[in-house]
């Protein structure tokens, strides 16, 4: 039996290209699981619900190999493990069937060029952050205006409001009025 697998990694992007393809395919879609996570999740709800109905025989079909592997060791391990369990594995996108010794090898290959891939993104995205901070800019959530966090605090102090009144005359989150609190 054929099954799919499709992952986006932010809630913004979607899942239809994935499932055309997985469905040109053959793969029937009641039989593609699909989330939108982060590949660097080890928890990954609806990838571990499918690796519970793989049985011997069945083969898990994904769009690219960059969709199911969080890293070129996690993919080359994943596949080793389908192996193991008789179950096989195509990527579509990168032309692999492992069950041909050339798809095995072109698995191989690929793995490692998508670890490249990755690992040259991450490398620009650091270079990126670098220069920017370098201009002076820095990145992360802007700080909260020092008024109303003072104001927060002089609620806070003299113990006549409710929390939920602080954060409401503050315009803050709890989260973020007990964070600065602990930073005081």
């Amino acid at each position: 039996m054929l099954f799919g697998y499709a992952r986006v990694s932010t809630k913004d992007q979607n899942l239809h290209m994935q499932f055309d393809e997985l469905k040109k395919y053959g793969v029937e879609e009641k039989n593609i699981f699909s989330e939108k996570i982060t590949g660097t999740k080890k928890d990954r709800p609806a990838f571990n619900e499918m690796l519970k109905y793989l049985r011997e025989g069945d083969t898990v079909v994904v769009y690219k190999l960059d969709r199911i592997g969080r890293s070129t060791k996690h993919l080359v391990d994943l596949i080793n493990d389908f192996q193991e369990k008789g179950i096989n594995f195509v990527s579509i996108n990168e032309n692999i069937d492992t069950t041909t010794a050339m798809g095995k090898l072109v698995f191989t290959i690929f793995s490692g060029l998508a670890q490249f891939e990755r690992d040259i993104i991450s490398e620009r995205t650091k270079s990126g952050l670098d220069a920017a901070r370098a201009r002076g800019r820095k990145g992360g959530r802007p700080r909260k205006d020092q008024s109303k966090l003072e104001l927060a605090f002089k609620m806070y102090d003299s113990k006549e409001y409710s929390i939920q009144e602080i954060l409401d005359a503050a315009g803050i989150s709890r989260a973020t009025f007990y964070r600065y609190l602990d930073n005081k």
